[in-house]
């Protein structure tokens, strides 16, 4: 399993045009094959950071993600919406272990 992290600093102003555009992300990419989980949230500090936690099946997902018309027209929009660098990680996950609370 891939899991991505990805941090978006948006512009204030621009906030709520964002927010749309994260919202249709989110539902059509979980919508494809190879995605476990895809969603986008608000940092509770920063809140015009916008966080994405992706689970991916496999790297041909995480591929064939950035091929999508979605992925395409968040990248054409997103630099004029951001306020600074977005940081993204990728980690490979060999074992998972649910915790029980």
């Amino acid at each position: 399993m891939l899991v991505v992290h990805a941090s978006f600093p948006i512009d204030p102003d621009r906030r709520a045009e964002a927010l749309d555009l994260f919202e249709t992300m989110v539902e059509e990419s979980n919508q494809e094959p190879g995605i476990l989980e895809y969603r986008a949230a608000a940092d509770l500090h920063e809140e015009n950071t916008i966080r994405f936690i992706e689970r991916y099946e496999d790297a041909e997902a995480v591929e064939a993600h950035g091929q999508t018309d979605h992925y395409h027209e968040l990248e054409a929009k997103l630099p004029e919406l951001l306020a600074g660098e977005p940081k993204i990680t990728q980690y490979e996950i060999s074992d998972v272990t649910e915790i029980e609370v």
